[in-house]
């Protein structure tokens, strides 16, 4: 929805429901959506943040499955202005770790799928605002561990792909006006995880290889470059950035120095711990932390150490044996929690990044498009799980106060 007194569009991910097949989409869509907008825009237009498998796109566009949906948005006084692009598969009630990064943005498989929600949010996107579709960083970092020539493979053709996507929003643009755009998001042990990797993949790989290929082999004008930073942009999850240690105000002007967009903002909150010496009251971190190790999603763990270098576990697992005996000041993982807390006990989260971004953003304007992504509540250690939709109710809420 379009927040009051304001340029920004907000919706949540849907992404938190369970469901690959589009009539389980669907269905969820029928049973939260209504209800929310009934208690949060009653009188105005409803945004979607939209999840959609390869299973449930492919669905989609079946027959006139996408037109009876969008005449089913259009009574209901809904809109879709983004897509979630980023788990290809299964992403609910089965292990999903890293099988989230495949196929990554290498492969066929990963283009077919983005060219498809392409397609599908050209059609539901409503006149006068742009799309995006958030995607994954490209790949996952541990599969190539020293494997230099296959790293730049992967980061090769991935600019082609990205390319070849670019094209395609930018013929859509050409013959509809719409402008689309995917969004690629950073996140820890993703091929590009923080802002330093993302520019140097738009200024080494993205820009003039990509902008080489649609210059040459489609026979597109100079102006390559700039159709490649008009359509492929970052997906800033808030989440993400704070387990990287990455200052808001300092990622904001780096991205801006190097001309690239930000075309969706993802809502989310860390867990954030402060390491003290004592042994006994880590030992009592450990119990508090081991509930959120848990065998769905990974959560990976950025250690600051007293002398101020970081490292990284794959996954709290594996990083939880090691915090009763390493030089650890402070530990960030990557666990979505609910963004309106801010303690639980022991544990804290980075809910600071959130408030500090969208003051920011309050002043550059820098993007519009603003989603609540907290998919976790399903693994969620017992006492912290609540009424499903009054939570999204509250986590719109407390963005509302802070943007209004």
């Amino acid at each position: 929805m379009k927040a009051t007194n304001s340029n920004f569009q907000l919706t949540y991910c849907t992404n938190i429901h369970p469901g690959e097949e589009w009539q389980q989409v669907f269905a969820n869509l029928e049973k939260y959506v209504p209800n929310l907008k009934t208690q949060l825009a009653p009188e105005k237009p409803f945004g979607i943040g939209l999840r959609l498998a390869d299973v449930a796109a492919r669905q989609l566009l079946e027959k006139d499955a996408l037109m009876q949906f969008k005449t089913w948005l259009i009574q209901q006084e809904l809109y879709v202005f983004t897509l979630n692009g980023f788990p290809y598969g299964g992403f609910h009630h089965q292990v999903v770790k890293d099988r989230v990064y495949a196929p990554d943005w290498s492969k066929r498989e990963r283009l077919d799928y983005t060219l498809r929600l392409v397609k599908i949010l050209a059609f539901l996107l409503p006149e006068g605002t742009d799309g995006g579709i958030s995607t994954l960083p490209l790949s996952y970092k541990p599969w190539f561990k020293e494997d230099k020539s296959t790293w730049e493979s992967t980061l090769h053709s991935s600019s082609i792909n990205l390319a070849l996507v670019a094209a395609e929003m930018a013929r859509i643009r050409e013959q509809t006006g719409k402008l689309l755009h995917v969004d690629l998001e950073p996140e820890p042990d993703g091929l590009i995880e923080n802002s330093t990797e993302v520019i140097d993949f738009f200024q080494n790989w993205l820009l003039p290889i990509g902008g080489a290929f649609l210059a040459k082999g489609l026979g597109i004008s100079q102006a390559a470059e700039q159709r490649l930073l008009d359509h492929i942009r970052v997906c800033y999850d808030t989440c993400h950035f704070a387990v990287e240690y990455e200052e808001p105000l300092l990622v904001f002007k780096r991205f801006q120095a190097a001309g690239i967009q930000i075309g969706k903002i993802q809502i989310s909150a860390a867990l954030r711990v402060m390491i003290p010496q004592d042994l006994q009251q880590r030992s009592l971190i450990v119990q508090r932390l081991r509930p959120f190790a848990e065998s769905t999603y990974l959560h990976q763990v950025i250690e600051r150490r007293v002398d101020g270098t970081l490292h990284h576990y794959p996954d709290l697992v594996t990083a939880l044996p090691y915090l009763e005996r390493v030089d650890a000041q402070e530990w960030r993982i990557h666990f979505h929690v609910p963004i309106f807390i801010r303690d639980y006990q022991l544990l804290h989260s980075t809910q600071d990044d959130i408030i500090e971004v969208l003051e920011l953003l309050g002043k550059n304007n820098a993007c519009q498009h603003l989603e609540i992504e907290t998919y976790t509540w399903d693994v969620l250690p017992p006492e912290m799980k609540m009424d499903l939709l009054a939570s999204i109710q509250r986590e719109y809420e407390w963005v509302l106060l802070l943007i209004k």
